[in-house]
């Protein structure tokens, strides 16, 4: 027996923690019975469970994939907005069904997103307690001086609390633009642009280009790879799940399943 959400989760559905906002909405039922309760469990091999009145499948194998999200996407598989989403990258794959994303990047940024159907490993990678670093290449409207950078350095008060402090450091000067690098391991909502805010710089471009091991590299906007075995087993080590050598050893095959716009 299981708990629903993780059951929701495994199967590739969401992450645990929106699995667990669609039992509170009444969306899941187990076996004809709608479930409102987070402590619920079942056996999916025996129950029947649905979701919106269709009978969820179990995913057959995880799928760990990397996207380069252009700016101007919405990083959700179906916006009520009708907004641009990532969909548009993940059809010709046949994974739209599969796999969701881990954690946002809002609409006008661009850069590393990791999707997935193991739901284990989503819910850990954006909780706080595992602490995994995000980085990212930010050109502000002027260059910030070394006192504000070591603002960001100690953390800095923003509306919803102080945040945690940051790595920063000056990429590159330009003659009336910056580039600055900051490395956090918080998950605030818009909290890079928002910390730039707060010391009066406004952000012009953002980028993520590192999500714990896993970096954006090469891969051009709109473009989409399988993350490779040893990304895998160091993402999983960093938040408890696995030790690299309970792994088997196998080749990684690199062949590249890429998808544009």
């Amino acid at each position: 027996m299981e708990r629903l959400q993780k059951i929701l989760a495994r199967a590739g559905l969401a992450s645990r923690r929106e699995a667990e906002r669609w039992i509170l909405d009444g969306r899941v039922s187990v076996n004809g019975t709608v479930v409102r309760k987070l402590g619920t469990q079942a056996e999916p091999s025996r129950d029947s469970i649905r979701v919106d009145g269709k009978r969820i499948k179990l995913a057959a194998e995880p799928v760990y994939l990397a996207l380069n999200k252009p700016a101007g996407v919405i990083t959700t598989l179906n916006d009520p907005q009708q907004r641009p989403d990532i969909t548009q990258f993940l059809e010709p794959l046949g994974e739209k069904q599969r796999v969701f994303p881990v954690g946002r990047l809002d609409f006008n940024s661009s850069g590393l997103i990791l999707l997935t159907n193991d739901g284990e490993l989503a819910q850990r990678l954006m909780h706080p307690r595992f602490g995994v670093k995000k980085l990212y290449h930010v050109k502000l409207s002027a260059c910030p001086t070394e006192l504000e950078l070591g603002r960001l350095r100690k953390g800095i008060r923003l509306e919803d609390g102080m945040t945690a402090p940051a790595r920063v450091r000056v990429l590159e000067k330009l003659k009336k633009n910056a580039w600055i690098e900051i490395e956090l391991h918080e998950g605030r909502n818009r909290e890079v642009r928002r910390m730039f805010e707060a010391l009066g710089y406004f952000v012009e471009k953002l980028i993520r280009v590192r999500i714990g091991n896993v970096e954006l590299g090469r891969l051009a906007p709109g473009e989409i790879r399988p993350l490779m075995r040893t990304e895998i087993i160091k993402l999983k080590r960093a938040v408890g799940l696995q030790d690299s050598r309970s792994e088997p050893e196998r080749p990684e095959s690199r062949r590249r399943a890429t998808s544009r716009r």
